[in-house]
């Protein structure tokens, strides 16, 4: 099928998910729903009545919001594997004995 995009604030994501958050205005950059964001391509109005089984381009923000992936860029993904792998680290080392000391 195809792609669909929405401009959002990345951060307020998971608050909109959690429920913290409601004000979709908070959460959207825009309320147009894209085929490319970053080239600026709004959706065609037929595909996503086909997509969604409506036009209507705030019904269809939310549902993208609730159910869709969230991009992450490469800098982000570096950085939560950064965490992951200290994280890790961290628990191993907490949970590891000298035998010496026994």
């Amino acid at each position: 099928g195809k792609r669909f995009e929405i401009a959002c604030y990345r951060n307020k994501i998971i608050n909109y998910r959690q429920g913290t958050e409601t004000d979709l205005s908070e959460v959207l950059q825009t309320d147009r729903v894209f085929t490319n964001v970053s080239k600026g391509q709004f959706a065609n109005k037929s595909d996503l009545q086909k997509a969604f089984q409506t036009k209507d381009e705030e019904s269809i923000c939310k549902i993208i919001l609730l159910e869709g992936q969230v991009q992450i860029s490469d800098l982000e993904r570096e950085a939560q594997y950064e965490n992951m792998s200290r994280e890790i680290a961290t628990m191993i080392c907490t949970k590891c004995v000298n035998p010496t000391s026994c």
